[in-house]
């Protein structure tokens, strides 16, 4: 994760962020000032960033809305002050509606990000200067240091090609924080091809089987939001094991970027939320699953049971059978 501190300051009324990063100034500059990079690590995991307007002038604004897992939004306007490419730059940052019109209920902020080489590559420090103690005490409140520690840890997967970034580790799991795990793999193929895998019975029942020895006996697809989904699955032959499903429903589709479901396991209470992400880059998907547990208890039992070596069986499979073909 590449930041390192977060700094907030009551007496001089700031909030610091401090981060090294493994990229060039100039490689770092262009993902801040790029609207479609900057859109990948802005919000953070479960809050995707989409930027409505940008006109990186002095004098010029940007709006963005971050879109939550169950359809919560959260807006935001900036309008930049300074602007000294690739070493600074300086916007008047504030919570906005849709439209991007000012929230006068919630706080601004004037923000001031700098890039300096480093050993590493890039030191980044974003300082925000807020008008009071009662701004700033509000704006930690509403989870800001938090938040800006997971948006920051996407940033690496954004500064390095997709492959370099990916290709050859498997199936990797994060400990974001007590609830919350990222699961990411790469897979060689088109995006709308990985989405019709996730989202086609036909497909999905070739290659979504977890460890050799199984099959998938029931694939009921929710198409919409607020559909139901089903998965069963049942050992084959030999193979020791008991049936077993997965059910929930559908929260947010957004083909192919984004699907947002519920998970319950049949006959259990115990439910997840799962936010499923693909992003292509020269020919490649990288397939990114942010999994929301009730507890830190509940996300450690299920990580025992060997999911993630079940999902890169699966994941190996649908390279092999689907995106070769």
């Amino acid at each position: 994760m590449p930041v390192t501190d977060v700094i907030t300051d009551t007496d001089n009324l700031t909030m610091t962020v401090i981060a090294d990063l493994a990229a060039p100034v100039e490689r770092v500059w262009n993902a801040y000032t790029d609207p479609q990079q900057l859109e990948r690590f802005w919000g953070p995991p479960g809050w995707p960033a989409t930027f409505t307007k940008w006109d990186h002038t002095v004098g010029g604004r940007a709006d963005y809305t971050m879109n939550g897992p169950r359809g919560e939004k959260a807006s935001g306007t900036w309008e930049f002050l300074e602007i000294d490419g690739p070493r600074t730059f300086t916007v008047l940052d504030a919570f906005a509606d849709e439209d991007g019109n000012p929230n006068p209920d919630l706080p601004s902020m004037r923000m001031t990000f700098t890039f300096a080489p480093s050993e590493t590559g890039t030191r980044m420090v974003n300082t925000s200067y807020f008008a009071s103690l009662e701004a700033l005490e509000q704006v930690v409140a509403m989870g800001a240091v938090e938040g800006t520690k997971l948006a920051m840890s996407q940033l690496d997967a954004v500064l390095q090609d997709l492959r370099d970034y990916a290709q050859g580790k498997g199936t990797n799991v994060e400990l974001l924080d007590d609830m919350h795990v990222r699961i990411t793999r790469l897979v060689e193929g088109p995006r709308e091809l990985v989405w019709r895998a996730h989202n086609e019975p036909e497909l999905m029942q070739q290659w979504l089987l977890g460890p050799d020895g199984w099959e998938m006996t029931e694939c009921i697809v929710a198409a919409e939001v607020g559909q139901s989904y089903r998965n069963s699955w049942a050992p084959v032959g030999d193979t020791e094991g008991q049936p077993f499903g997965f059910e929930g429903e559908a929260l947010l589709i957004d083909a192919p970027r984004r699907s947002v479901t519920t998970e319950r396991m049949i006959g259990m209470p115990i439910e997840t939320l799962n936010d499923l992400n693909l992003y292509e880059e020269d020919g490649a998907t990288l397939i990114t699953l942010f999994i929301e547990y009730p507890d830190k208890e509940t996300r450690d039992m299920i990580l025992a049971t060997g999911m993630a070596d079940g999902m890169e069986t699966s994941y190996a499979r649908l390279e092999r059978e689907l995106l070769t073909v």
